[in-house]
């Protein structure tokens, strides 16, 4: 339906949005704000054209893209006010002192927008992860253009969406050129797109290697660029053995809810629980596995994912000592994912690098170590996660500093007594952590922390104040708490 941008289309976007970019940068906060906020309203005036498109193109449900469409248009008001409050800017300011020897300069820091950035739709979220999702939102509080490459999953969704942003930049009087809209399904758009010398970041939210070879051109540019890519996760649960004794039935009845949850398609999914071997284990396994067979198979987002699970799962299921637990009763459909839990040793787990590969759909595999030095040496040999989780009593929590430790080493997000599935959209929230769950795990992709992706460090040295940013003049006229000589005030600095 829609053809690959040539290099001509990109070549005149990109250049568009770099001549944007010195407009909207010096733009106002306020001015950012009002103009995220209008974005929102045009989605929300085209709400039910938007989730029928999504749902026909997707096979998600009409609950699931309402909720998600809620989310967006949240994200675009919270990051638009956070972007107002000033405070992601980190303006910090040290005034000169010639009573010193020898004397110390007055030295003026805060973050400026970095330039043209290019956001990569989402398959799994095409409203919260997409075109108008996360990453747009941050870019534009952060005072950057944006230009995103469509999912061909949901081109025309995103096609929509796009119209909606273009509306809020027309009502809004933004520069042309600060929003593009880009399709193309082919491998060469992408490379064009973050070779292209106006881009100057990048965000991504999808698979390993999609993620790692944006990365990958990113570095390999004449002038290297960040690319924030989110690239998945098995999203490790550790069964402490007090806590499975006191709560054996209420733990296997909320993983299976969460392991199916959306049909598995959430970069969240626990796809790894590992416990001690005991009959409590057993016991939570063969729970686990009874209330999995009630789940019926669903259709999965399109037919790619849906092939790309049914391979994974059947060779995780192939690999030497893993045993199917349990599965969905019901039978299979075209492109739809079958619940399962499988199991395995912990022996077996460590010498198998195959089982450490996130299976993306309703699978999770449960892993039996012999003792709690077997679960921390586990815990050691995993990869960067996005999320780890521990249920455990305070008796748990005490006894096992080792474990904590271990777990807290490998995760963005760390977890007690909950599930992964579910990312709340607020300031305290890091979703990303160490590679390869992410390719930079200083920074979330979700919260209004994100807007410093796309963003730099400026010092201003001897500068007169009347040539100050407003971040860092005297006066503070934009009343945001700023960091004066070692304490956080809103208060003028005296001539």
């Amino acid at each position: 339906m829609y053809k690959d941008a040539t290099t001509e289309e990109i070549n005149i976007a990109m250049e568009a949005a770099w001549k944007a970019f010195h407009e909207y940068r010096n733009m106002s906060l306020k001015t950012r704000a009002e103009f995220m906020r209008a974005i929102g309203t045009e989605l929300q005036d085209n709400a039910d054209e938007l989730i029928k498109t999504a749902t026909r193109e997707t096979n998600l449900p009409e609950p699931r893209l309402l909720s998600e469409l809620s989310r967006t248009v949240f994200q675009l008001n919270q990051y638009g006010e956070a972007g107002e409050r000033g405070k992601w800017l980190e303006a910090t300011i040290d005034t000169a002192n010639i009573d010193k020897k020898p004397p110390t300069h007055d030295i003026r820091k805060m973050l400026v927008p970095l330039g043209p950035v290019v956001v990569f739709g989402a398959s799994n979220f095409p409203f919260a992860y997409s075109t108008a999702g996360g990453d747009t939102a941050c870019a534009f509080a952060a005072g950057c253009p944006v230009i995103v490459k469509a999912h061909p999953a949901h081109a025309e969704t995103s096609e929509m969406v796009a119209n909606a942003i273009l509306k809020a930049v027309e009502k809004c009087k933004m520069p042309k050129g600060i929003f593009a809209h880009i399709h193309g399904a082919s491998v060469e758009v992408g490379k064009f797109l973050v070779m292209h010398p106006r881009t100057s970041a990048v965000g991504f939210t999808g698979s390993f290697g999609g993620g790692k070879q944006l990365f990958d051109w990113g570095n390999q540019r004449k002038v290297p660029i960040p690319v924030f890519a989110e690239m998945g996760s098995i999203n490790p649960v550790f069964l402490l053995p007090e806590k499975l004794k006191q709560s054996c039935e209420e733990i296997a009845k909320m993983y299976a809810a969460s392991i199916t949850q959306s049909v598995g398609q959430f970069c969240t999914n626990p796809g790894l629980i590992i416990g001690i071997e005991s009959k409590e284990l057993q016991e939570f396994v063969s729970l686990l596995g009874k209330e999995i067979q009630k789940i019926a198979p669903a259709k999965m987002l399109h037919a790619g994912i849906a092939k790309a699970f049914g391979e994974k799962r059947n060779n995780a299921l192939q690999q030497k000592n893993v045993t199917m637990v349990s599965s969905s009763d019901i039978a299979t459909k075209e492109n739809e994912g079958t619940p399962t839990i499988a199991t395995t040793k912990g022996e077996t787990f460590l010498a198998n690098p195959v089982l450490h590969q996130e299976v993306f759909g309703p699978f999770s595999l449960v892993v039996s170590c012999k003792d709690l030095g077997e679960m921390v040496e586990i815990a050691r040999n995993l990869e960067g996660q996005l999320t780890s989780t521990i249920m455990a009593t305070d008796n748990d929590l005490t006894g096992n500093p080792a474990l904590l430790e271990s777990v807290k080493d490998i995760c963005g997000r760390f977890i007690l007594n909950g599930v992964p599935t579910g990312v709340e959209v607020c300031l305290s929230m890091q979703h990303g952590g160490p590679f390869p769950a992410t390719t930079d795990s200083r920074f979330t992709s979700v919260g209004a922390d994100g807007i410093k992706r796309f963003a730099r460090p400026v010092a201003f040295q001897n500068w007169e104040n009347k040539f100050l940013p407003d971040a860092l003049k005297n006066e503070n006229p934009l009343n945001i708490w700023r960091v004066v000589n070692n304490e956080v005030t809103k208060d003028r600095i005296q001539d």
